[in-house]
């Protein structure tokens, strides 16, 4: 074999591995936008239900407006949220919030024993376990995909081709993690 087939092999070798790594990253990106997409139809869904639950308990809390308005200022705030750390900072004011409203539940009687409010508090514990299953699963391909972009040798290929981290959703380690958690009753 001579050595210009030989060089020839090696540099068809290092462009074609180029190649897959390149196209790896670009997979890799793909799925964290696809995970990132699934989290914000989840969020929706529940930022969609809180009107109801607003007008349901308005029916009952004549006097209590401000827990009803910081309650849609969060929805708010946290529909505008367009990436992780917006919506991280979104989601620890939405669900402190909430769990204003759901505080006032205790205080209004009627207002528990709803049948919509009931429902609603349901649809709620469904999709906040929906949007942690969603979370887990964003936050690793955020992790796998930060690690490759920063390991060796794919490090210069994402440099050159500008693949920045992207940012893990987290939610604030002050704020419990179950918001519609039943109360512990101890006898």
């Amino acid at each position: 074999m001579s050595f210009s087939k030989i060089v020839l092999i090696i540099v068809v070798l290092i462009i074609g591995y180029l190649v897959v790594a390149y196209n790896s990253l670009v997979s890799m990106r793909q799925r964290v936008l696809s995970a990132w997409s699934d989290i914000e139809v989840q969020l929706k869904k529940r930022y969609n239900l809180i009107p109801a639950l607003v007008d349901t308990v308005k029916g009952y809390t004549k006097h209590e407006s401000e827990t009803l308005e910081n309650v849609i200022k969060a929805r708010n705030m946290a529909l505008s949220a367009h990436n992780a750390g917006d919506a991280s900072k979104a989601e620890s004011m939405f669900k402190n919030a909430l769990g204003g409203i759901f505080a006032l539940s205790e205080s209004y009687p009627e207002l528990k024993a709803n049948e919509n409010f009931k429902n609603l508090q349901n649809q709620l514990q469904v999709l906040e376990a929906d949007i942690e299953s969603a979370r887990r699963y964003y936050n690793a391909t955020v992790r796998d995909y930060n690690a490759k972009i920063e390991s060796f040798p794919e490090i210069y290929i994402a440099q050159k081709f500008n693949f920045e981290p992207y940012e893990y959703f987290e939610v604030d380690k002050d704020i419990e993690a179950d918001v519609y958690k039943m109360p512990k009753v101890d006898f």
